[in-house]
Order: structure tokens, then sequence, then C-alpha cells
């Protein structure tokens, strides 16, 4: 019997999450089932079921992604000297998600599919523990990141790194929630919003 090929079963795994978040993204996490899985990878449900049992793996295989590709891009960061800006980094990475690859072609489905995933997290036990481990290396990468900073006299060292990388997260989330929520919100708008609020100098310092 032939063998097959890891890059074979990579491909394959492939197909299926991308049809998995075309559903997600187009139909809803709850309104999507399986065979519609099926139906738009195009393949059996033996070939589907070999790499995942379910909707909830599926999703979190998909959240899994999104987390690892995030986190890439902030250790890339901290290894660039100097260390590309938040405005700079935020913009390249929500750009990323939610303009040259969305899933369904739709990005505020896109962006509605994330916050139903935030949602599942609080019923779901999988992929609660699949999103605090990939929000836990966000935070770890980001506070290396904000080292780099420091060490190339960008920031001061006067507020804990944990602190700063968490601000970063949640205004990343609000700006998926504001997509999500109202659609039509520019990643440009995120980029001259930030680097306005990183040019405030108090009016006390002289």
């Amino acid at each position: 019997m032939a063998r097959v090929s890891q890059e074979h079963l990579d491909a394959r795994r492939r197909q299926i999450l991308d049809g998995a978040a075309r559903c997600f993204a187009r139909n809803g996490f709850h309104a999507t089932s399986m065979q519609d899985i099926l139906r738009e990878a195009g393949l059996s449900a033996g070939a589907v079921y070999r790499y995942f049992r379910s909707k909830e793996e599926l999703i979190a295989a998909i959240a899994d992604e999104a987390f690892a590709g995030i986190r890439g891009a902030f250790e890339a960061a901290a290894r660039t000297t100097p260390p590309p800006t938040p405005d700079v980094l935020l913009g390249r990475v929500l750009r990323s998600m939610l303009e040259d690859q969305v899933p369904g072609g739709d990005r505020q489905a896109f962006a509605r599919l994330i916050v139903q995933v935030w949602t599942e997290t609080l019923r779901n036990e999988q992929l609660a523990a699949t999103l605090a481990e990939g929000y836990g290396g966000m935070r770890l990468a980001w506070a290396r990141l904000v080292d780099a900073y420091r060490d190339n006299g960008l920031m001061s060292s006067d507020v804990p790194a944990d602190h700063v990388a968490r601000t970063l997260i949640a205004t990343a989330q609000g700006f998926i929630a504001q997509e999500a929520l109202f659609g039509d919100v520019q990643v440009e708008a995120l980029e001259d919003g930030l680097r306005a609020l990183m040019s405030m100098k108090d009016p006390k310092i002289s």
C-alpha cells in the first residue's frame, strides 16, 4: 500500500481547516453542521473525521493557528533592531488577519466568528483552554517585545511589561469587536490613532 507523505497530510488538514473557517465565517459557529463543512471542503466524512472529530476540535484548531501566527509576528518583531512600534506592528498583524487572507472573503463575518469563539469559551472547556494558552503566549511575546523596546531606548521601565502587553492585546481585541459590530473599520484608523496617542507629551514637562 502506498505511503501517504506528510506533505499530503498537511495539505489535506489545511483543506479541511480552510473549508471550516469559510463555513463558520459565513454562517456562524452554531448554524454550521459537520455536513456543511464536508461539502465546503469537498471531502468525505471519513477523510475529515480522520483529522477532526467535531466542530469543537475544528474551531479550537483555527483559534490555535491564529494565536500562533500573531505570536510569531510579535516574536519576530522582538528580534528586529529597532523593533517596529506598536502602531506598525498591530497594523501589520490585523491587516494580515482581516484584509490579506480572510476566510469566506467577508472581513466582518470573520470578525464576528472571532467574537463567537470568545463567547464559546464560556461553555466549552477545550476551547477555553486553547484560548487561555494562546493568550498567555501572546502576553509573553509582547512582554519580550517590551524588553526589546527598552533595550533600544524606546520605552521607559517604570511600567511592568505585562501591563503594556495586556493593553496592546486589548487594543487589538477592541478593533476586532468594532469590526464585528459595525463593520468598515479601517486598519489605518487604528494605526493613526495609536501613533497620535504615542506622540502625546505631558504638558507639565517642559
